[in-house]
């Protein structure tokens, strides 16, 4: 049972990571390589303050205020200094992992001891792995709504119509270059805090635990498209956690069957690579099938 709980509460957290990711990946068709570096620079942020004696609400703050700013940072190279978009992540998720040690102090940090969002006030009362279960549905429930109205405003609508098309963007006089750095910079602030509450879930923060971040967030969002199909804009915002939980569920699937946690990596690249590979494997089996039925004919 707790194993399960445990499940649920880490895929709510990392869910936070699925809705950055989905901003630019789906929305604004970006491959963001930031992401990697926003994810450990946000945890970073928020384990150094907190061992500074800073109150876990204003570090948690500052992580996402952390990712932010790399964000803003794409942006401006990507749209003013015309670097390729994917290039641009690169870069800066580069230099953010001497920003990060120099954060910390060293490689790694723990929060023993330390007073973070899931061991103080109500929180402090649940039972184990029901904190992170309970942080988790408080926070995804404000975010989804403020994303989903921040969607359908006129500045949503100019968001989502620079993804959509640039070129007809533009001739509807909406400026595409700030759109994209607005979109960079509220997924990648959404990235930093999510790295910030991993971060006092696990209780330390570690320069090097960016590495493959994107690949569980890619996850969150093929998982939850390949599960409930053709959704409308805020019940795919849902579907992305719901992904994001079942993604959980075959990591602990995996474990019981005995497979090392080194594997974790391996096997998070195979589920998005079959997860992404499906509509092509439904199509040629559909096809095949048409086939053979054409072949019976007399």
């Amino acid at each position: 049972m707790n194993l399960i709980v445990s499940a649920i509460g880490q895929g709510l957290l990392w869910g936070i990571l699925g809705l950055g990711l989905y901003l630019t990946f789906r929305i604004l068709k970006f491959p963001d390589m930031t992401v990697e570096g926003t994810f450990p620079f946000g945890a970073c942020v928020c384990v150094s303050l907190i061992t500074q004696g800073t109150s876990p609400f204003i570090a948690t703050l500052a992580s996402f205020g952390a990712g932010l700013l790399t964000g803003f940072l794409t942006g401006i190279l990507y749209t003013k200094g015309k670097i390729p978009v994917l290039l641009a992540g690169i870069l800066v998720m580069t230099g953010i992992y001497s920003i990060n040690l120099r954060v910390l102090g060293k490689a790694t940090v723990g929060l023993l001891n330390q007073n973070t969002l899931l061991n103080t006030g109500m929180l402090r009362e649940l039972p184990n792995s029901f904190p992170s279960v309970t942080l988790g549905l408080i926070l995804l429930t404000l975010l989804i709504l403020l994303l989903a109205l921040f969607l359908n405003t006129d500045l949503g609508q100019a968001f989502i119509a620079t993804g959509d098309n640039k070129l007809m963007a533009r001739s509807l006089g909406i400026n595409t270059d700030n759109m994209e750095i607005l979109g960079l910079m509220i997924s990648n602030g959404l990235i930093g805090l999510c790295g910030g509450l991993i971060a006092q879930n696990d209780g330390y923060a570690d320069v090097n635990m960016g590495v493959g971040t994107i690949v569980i967030g890619l996850a969150a969002i093929i998982i939850g498209e390949v599960a409930f199909g053709e959704l409308s804009l805020t019940a795919r915002l849902v579907a992305v956690i719901l992904g994001s939980i079942f993604y959980r569920f075959v990591l602990l699937i995996v474990l019981k069957l005995g497979f090392s946690t080194n594997d974790f990596k391996l096997l998070s690249s195979l589920i998005l690579a079959l997860c992404l590979m499906l509509p092509v494997l439904e199509k040629k089996f559909n096809f095949s099938k048409t086939l053979k039925k054409g072949v019976q004919k007399p």
